[in-house]
């Protein structure tokens, strides 16, 4: 059948399950199943007889969305809350899992530039981190107290601070996707330069050590937050420039819904990174070093696992599932 002939028989059927998917019309859970079973039929074909066409595409992506809307109409005593971490947002994290990629890569190659500019040039850390900030930190190395500058201020007050702080940062990464991609790309260089420098400048001054002792302590939640969140700008950014076989604003209402449920799920990380800078980091010199390696280790296993692990698995369960019920 030609590709043509294929798409005219099945465009209104097409159109009915995306306005499924958009809410307008109401179906109930068998009626669903019906509509996705079809759908993988269709896919199916078209993976067969045309494997490199938009057609493709377009029906892979429709078969991910209605699948999806299955899952969250179906009978389950399981809290929406626990839904959307437990299955929701890590099925879109591994359906766009080359933007994580992507966001990670480019947040090694800025961080790597802030390195390379603290170290080639001495006055680069003070244009960066402020000068009365660099020469209070170096009175603190000088007192052996790397992560003095942490300890200042009441514990709750300097969390709700950091807090709000550090959305607004994630926040900035994100929105600024809208610009196609290109403002989520000069946040992250800007908060990556200034973490490439900081760290460096830390080593130059012989107490690398201590400071990752103290700033990982936080940062682990805090910098895996900010690389997701600027995936969640990435996503924005393309559904703009890539539509696809969608409208542009189709395609941008779609990557919008999307990428703002993935970057929701940063959120109680970016809370618990305050919550620890706010409390714990302010002892972390007095610590014993294992349990300050419990916590970063710890946190990075957590989150990790949460963003780069747990997604497949997911991923790998629900099409087990699907295959079964098609069966």
């Amino acid at each position: 059948m030609r590709e043509v002939y294929f798409i005219k028989q099945n465009k209104e059927k097409w159109l009915g399950i995306e306005q499924v998917i958009d809410g307008k019309i109401k179906k109930n859970p068998d009626d669903l199943s019906s509509l996705y079973i079809n759908l993988i039929n269709d896919l199916s074909f078209a993976q067969t007889y045309y494997p490199k066409s938009n057609t493709t595409v377009y029906l892979n992506h429709l078969s991910s969305q209605i699948f999806q809307k299955i899952y969250k109409t179906k009978r389950v005593e399981e809290n929406r809350l626990v839904y959307f971490f437990k299955t929701e947002v890590p099925l879109l994290v591994y359906q766009y899992r080359r933007y994580l990629l992507y966001a990670f890569l480019f947040f090694v190659l800025f961080t790597s530039i802030g390195v390379l500019s603290a170290m080639y040039d001495k006055d680069f850390v003070n244009i960066i981190l402020g000068e009365s900030y660099v020469n209070e930190t170096i009175e603190n190395i000088k007192k052996n107290n790397a992560v003095g500058v942490y300890q200042s201020g009441t514990t709750w007050g300097t969390t709700i601070g950091i807090i709000f702080n550090n959305i607004q940062v994630g926040a900035k990464l994100y929105i600024y996707g809208i610009a196609g991609g290109v403002g989520t790309l000069f946040a992250l260089l800007s908060n990556s330069v200034m973490l490439g420098s900081f760290q460096y400048f830390f080593y130059d001054y012989g107490a690398l050590k201590d400071s990752a002792r103290g700033i990982w302590l936080h940062g682990v939640f805090e910098i895996f937050a900010m690389v997701v969140e600027a995936m969640c700008g990435l996503i924005l950014g393309a559904s703009i420039l890539f539509p696809r076989t969608l409208s542009r604003f189709n395609s941008f209402k779609q990557g919008f819904k999307d990428s703002f449920k993935i970057f929701l799920s940063t959120v109680p990380f970016t809370i618990c990174a305050g919550i620890i800078e706010g409390y714990v980091t302010r002892h972390a010199l007095k610590m014993p070093v294992i349990l300050n390696l419990i916590i970063i280790l710890g946190s990075l296993a957590v989150i990790g696992f949460y963003y780069f692990v747990y997604p497949a698995i997911v991923n790998k369960k629900t099409n087990k599932h699907t295959n079964d019920t098609i069966l």
